[in-house]
Formats: structure tokens, C-alpha cells, sequence
């Protein structure tokens, strides 16, 4: 169990990151000094340039991610960062696009109240300025999205840049409920359809863990954290 994080003092709040898989944590990983077990997840103990971050690799998909988002909020995480790779829904949304989360949307939510979250504004601006790229909408689903059809009918349905992935308006929807800030960039591997997952073998590698690589400079914009009351 590392020591690191958990001696701190009250007046120093941690900054959650979460993502999916292992390589999308980028070089965050080098500056590991610590882990915990949580409910069978492990929580990675960051040193990010002296900022404290706990990061979990959540697994795939809502379920898995929303548990992660749970567990960091529940170890003192005062707000949470989301990084990752994405499927591009509009043509001009190439690989290796970076896109900065405005809106998380469940995209196969069958209800529409509650189904969509705004990202924290200052952690976007800040963002934005240390990972110069567009912002739009994340559309969140339990599966990835093969069928070109069906990646038409999601861009069509939203004005604007929008992406699909599996797992960010969980987190968002976790954390949103808990009063916590929260901000998400993902890369794009390919453009979601049928060609989709050859083109993801081909280009993660590559862009797994970019977004992450931004969090240092990013938290030396921020203020730091502060705690959930």
C-alpha cells in the first residue's frame, strides 16, 4: 500500500483519472508510487509532478466504469478526469483527432431525463489551452458502434463534433451526483463503422494514451482540487 497519497492533509485533494485500459494511461504510469485494492479494483497512486492523482484502469464498458468513478469518489478523489481513445462520427474526425468533452450523453439511455451531463467548464478551458483541440459531444453506448448505418443515425441525431465511446457519461452521470468536477479527452483511432475495428488495431497503439500524456500540464493550469464537502 503506498504512503504517498494517503499522508497528505486535508488541504491537499487528489485528482481521480480514469480510462479503460491500461495503455491509455500513457506515462502517467512511470510516476506509479503506490497501490490500493478496492473491491477487487486496483488504485493506482500517482506522482504527477508533485500533484497527487489515483488513477483506475476500470475495464471496458458503462457498468465497470461507473464502479470506478464510485470507488475514486469514495477514497477522498475531489474531482475526476476521463482519458481514453474514441470512434469518430463525422468524417472530418480522422484518426488521431483529439476531442475535448462538452456534453456526455447515454446514448442508449431509453429515457431522456438524466441521460445527459456537462463537463466542468474551467477544467475544459484549461484543457483545451494545454491540448489545443475541438470540443463536442461524447455519445456513451454499451457497445461499440460497427454498423455504419448506425454510426449515420448518432452523428445525424447531434449538431456538431460528437464520438462514441463506452464509457464516459458513466463516469460523468457518478459524478455529476457527487458534486464533482469532471473533464474527459479522448483520441480518435477510427472512424466507427464497419472498417472500424481494423482501423482501431491499427491506430491505438499510437493514440492509447495521448490524452493522458496532457494531464500533467493540464493539473499545472488548474487550482487545485478542492474537497467535496
Amino acid at each position: 500500500m503506498g504512503e504517498g497519497i494517503q499522508e497528505r492533509g486535508p488541504e491537499s485533494a487528489v485528482t481521480g483519472v480514469i480510462c479503460a485500459l491500461p495503455a491509455e494511461l500513457g506515462g502517467l504510469a512511470g510516476g506509479r508510487v503506490g497501490a490500493r485494492q478496492r473491491q477487487g479494483l486496483e488504485l493506482l497512486e500517482l506522482d504527477c509532478g508533485g500533484a497527487p492523482l489515483l488513477a483506475c484502469i476500470s475495464g471496458v464498458g458503462k457498468v465497470r466504469a461507473a464502479r470506478a468513478a464510485t470507488i475514486l469518489l469514495a477514497e477522498g478523489v475531489a474531482r475526476l478526469l476521463v482519458v481514453g481513445t474514441c470512434g469518430g462520427l463525422k468524417r472530418h474526425l480522422t484518426p488521431g483527432t483529439l476531442l475535448h468533452c462538452r456534453k456526455a450523453i447515454q446514448a442508449d439511455l431509453g429515457v431522456r431525463e438524466g441521460r445527459e451531463s456537462l463537463a466542468d467548464p474551467e477544467i475544459l478551458s484549461h484543457w483545451r489551452r494545454e491540448a489545443p483541440g475541438g470540443e463536442g459531444t461524447y455519445l456513451t453506448a454499451d457497445k461499440a458502434v460497427l454498423s455504419p448505418w448506425r454510426r449515420l443515425r448518432l452523428a445525424r441525431a447531434l449538431r456538431g463534433d460528437c464520438v462514441a465511446d463506452m464509457e464516459t457519461a458513466a463516469v460523468a452521470a457518478v459524478a455529476e451526483a457527487a458534486g464533482a468536477p469532471w473533464g474527459a479527452l479522448r483520441a480518435v483511432t477510427d472512424g466507427a463503422g464497419w472498417f472500424g475495428s481494423a482501423a482501431f488495431r491499427v491506430h491505438y497503439p499510437v493514440q492509447a494514451g495521448r490524452a493522458a500524456d496532457t494531464i500533467p500540464g493540464l493539473l499545472n493550469r488548474l487550482a487545485p482540487p478542492r474537497r467535496i464537502p
